[in-house]
């Protein structure tokens, strides 16, 4: 079997003049995740990022940390799907001094009203084109993992939450929307879920893991 772990980016920056990059935190947590993974004896074979800054840098502190020597890959098909694009496009837009608390609710019926497909036109792209190139990232990067061969894609929550959706409701689209929408609100900057690859395919093995952060460094967003 292969083993695939998908790695979220470390904390960006919110409400600074530009979110992709990480804050402090983030640059903690990804050395962390780095130095934790290493302590394992985990030595990927490939690892790979989006075409984000900040998935970028998390991958080079990550790596650098534990010591892997490697020179990460870019597949932009593991952006995250633009969120502020689909917040803006809520009817009633967006209150620019939203605090934190306010900025997640509002997300969440943004993303609610656009993972049902019935309004594409608002959005550069649809909840579906998103879904559609993260399950192409996905079977790319299982295939990299072949058997005893592990693959470390850094990404971001939309992304690990719609890998996961797929994997455990592959076949009902609209089951797969809600797991996405329960997903995605939980995942942890910095943290890993695994994915075994083996001859029948992708199989979810854990989701969310961070325990390599102490519990006032654990954040969502």
């Amino acid at each position: 079997m292969g083993l695939l772990l998908l790695v979220r980016h470390g904390q960006a920056s919110f409400g600074s003049d530009d979110y992709d990059v990480l804050s402090e935190a983030g640059a903690a947590q990804s050395r962390l995740l780095g130095a934790w993974l290493a302590e394992r004896g985990l030595r990927p074979d490939v690892v790979v990022h989006g075409s984000m800054r900040r998935q970028r840098e998390t991958a080079e502190a990550m790596t650098a940390a534990a010591g892997w020597g490697l020179e990460a890959a870019q597949d932009p098909r593991w952006d995250e799907f633009d969120h502020l694009g689909v917040v803006a496009a809520h009817p009633g837009g967006v209150d620019p001094d939203l605090d934190r608390r306010a900025f997640q609710q509002l997300f969440e019926l943004a993303t609610g009203r656009w993972v049902t497909g019935a309004h594409d036109a608002d959005y550069p792209e649809s909840f579906a084109a998103f879904t559609g190139r993260v399950g192409a990232a996905l079977s790319a990067a299982g295939d990299l993992a072949g058997p005893g061969r592990t693959v470390v894609a850094v990404t971001s929550g939309g992304p690990i939450a719609a890998a996961c959706a797929a994997l455990v409701t592959p076949d009902d689209p609209a089951a797969r929307a809600a797991a996405w929408q329960r997903l995605n609100t939980t995942i942890v900057n910095s943290s890993v879920t695994r994915v075994v690859v083996g001859s029948t395919g992708a199989r979810l093995l854990t989701y969310n893991e961070h325990q390599h952060l102490p519990a006032e460094q654990v954040t969502y967003r």
